[in-house]
């Protein structure tokens, strides 16, 4: 297993991003942080949490930088242009290791772009075939934000935490009830998570089988 760290070429210049890669790839995952503009990076304990358990999983996973956060250059677009710029990392992605299983996994404004990457992805030939969305950013919330958040395949897991504080557990249960998707609720979990991350990871090992 490795770590790397790289710079690629973007829609609006370099991204950054973070690589953890199993010893035998067989699959690609693409995890997104939370928002830019409140400290959100690739460093943060929910995205590594993400990336690390995709890696055990037998994906190569990559967490990139949003544009404007590290050495990721660009200006924030509320969502827009970020879901242009990480299909660009899954193209450079399958430029290196090939049409492999696709994977995509958000957390808080992350899993918001990660709606988004998702529709896009749908309308061509590499779908993605896991999904998982923690902390979904959806409708209003705090610091005057809103989001309308896409629909997402059936099969999605979404994992809430039952006291978030900045996304209440009332707006990721009123996106998904049209959907009849079910939400995985951690009871006393807040926004980040905090002491919780393992229940993230044990949820997640449940659900899905190692690629092979």
């Amino acid at each position: 297993m490795a770590t790397e760290n790289a710079l690629i070429h973007g829609p609006a210049g370099q991204i950054e991003l973070i690589i953890d890669t199993p010893d035998h790839v067989r699959g690609i995952a693409l995890v997104c942080h939370p928002h830019p503009l409140f400290h959100g990076a690739n460093t943060n304990k929910v995205a590594h949490t993400l990336a690390r358990v995709f890696r055990d999983l037998g994906y190569a996973a990559l967490r990139p930088n949003f544009r404007g956060v590290g050495k990721s250059e660009g200006v924030h677009d509320n969502g827009i242009a970020e879901t242009e710029d990480m299909l660009a990392v899954i193209a450079w992605a399958q430029s290196r290791w090939g049409s492999l299983p696709l994977a995509l996994g958000g957390f808080s404004f992350g899993a918001y772009v990660q709606t988004r990457v998702a529709a896009r992805l749908a309308e061509g030939v590499t779908p993605a075939s896991r999904i998982v969305l923690v902390g979904t950013a959806a409708g209003q919330v705090t610091g005057a934000r809103s989001y309308t958040t896409l629909p997402v395949p059936d099969d999605t897991l979404v994992i809430h935490g039952e006291k978030d504080e900045t996304v209440a557990l009332a707006n990721v249960l009123e996106w998904a009830e049209p959907q009849e998707l079910p939400v995985m609720v951690v009871p006393g979990a807040d926004h980040f998570f905090h002491g919780k991350l393992h229940i993230i990871r044990k949820l997640i090992d449940r659900a899905w089988e190692p690629l092979s």
